[in-house]
């Protein structure tokens, strides 16, 4: 296991944690949909002109299912549970995504389900609730399954995006998957939104990070980890999207930061150390014999 893969694999969703403050200071009252669309294809777009390689027709289909699980459906789940919910109770139930990538695992990859990796997902849930829940968090619904239906989107993409591999580089794959959440978004959001809104130039600023770094950057570097290690293993790096969102508005919003979020970051940084050093001492022990 290479550090400089697993370090460039956790830039991802640490910079994933910089969209709520995105959001809401360059984009607020803006549809979530229309921000989905104008997220993934431009992107999309951009790095097929880019790599300047179109699918064989043979893998579309995998590629529509891997841009409805990685983008289309878990980004509209994403948002609905965060306009429904409180955003503590909403990412306490995405970090429920490393849980369920160690069972998909086992049953799409045949990985077997180890004590280790499945306490060190529990631990990530506990870590992210302390982190992000506060007194006050209130339950809804619809709200809850949206959460859990978003965690299971987003676990099946990544678990799938390591099964189906196809012989391209990270680059490629990513602007294919980009590229098919994007036109399958583009239906949805002119029924749902069809007299599009007018941007400002802090919009377009928002929705150039928002599709440059937080789409493409991020992406390229995500399904490269997926590449390279285990899906358990990079599902446990999206502890850094609500650790990095706590840090961001401490710094930059004048948030307070509270014993129970430095004991919440501690345990989630303690369930990521766990889940790499089983794999790595797993990885090592296979090289032995």
């Amino acid at each position: 296991m290479s550090v400089r893969t697993l370090f460039l694999t956790a830039l991802a969703p640490a910079i994933w944690g910089s969209s709520y403050i995105v959001t809401t200071t360059l984009l607020p009252g803006h549809s979530p949909l229309v921000v989905a669309l104008l997220r993934a294809l431009p992107a999309g777009l951009l790095l097929l002109l880019l790599v300047r390689e179109l699918p064989p027709l043979h893998w579309i289909p995998r590629l529509l299912l891997l841009g409805a699980l990685n983008f289309s459906l878990f980004w509209g789940l994403l948002f609905l549970s965060a306009y429904r919910l409180p955003g503590g109770v909403a990412a306490t139930l995405g970090a429920v995504q490393p849980l369920i990538v160690v069972f998909l695992s086992a049953l799409l990859l045949n990985t077997p389900v180890r004590a280790a990796a499945v306490a060190a997902a529990l631990l990530s849930i506990a870590g992210v609730a302390l982190l992000v829940l506060t007194p006050a968090a209130r339950l809804d619904t619809i709200g809850v399954l949206a959460g859990l239906g978003g965690a299971l989107s987003m676990a099946a993409g990544v678990v799938l995006s390591r099964k189906w591999q196809p012989p391209v580089p990270p680059l490629t794959f990513t602007a294919w998957q980009l590229t098919a959440g994007g036109l399958l978004l583009v239906p949805v959001t002119l029924w749902m939104v069809p007299d599009l809104p007018q941007f400002t130039a802090a919009n377009i600023t928002g929705l150039a990070y928002m599709s440059l770094i937080g789409g493409a950057l991020t992406y390229i570097l995500w399904f490269r980890g997926l590449a390279r290690l285990d899906p358990a293993q990079v599902s446990l790096l999206g502890v850094f999207s609500p650790l990095s969102a706590v840090v961001l508005g401490w710094l930059l919003l004048n948030e307070t930061l509270t014993a129970n979020q430095m004991l919440g970051a501690s345990l989630a940084l303690f369930s990521l150390w766990l889940g790499q050093g089983r794999v790595r001492l797993r990885r090592q022990a296979a090289t032995a014999r």
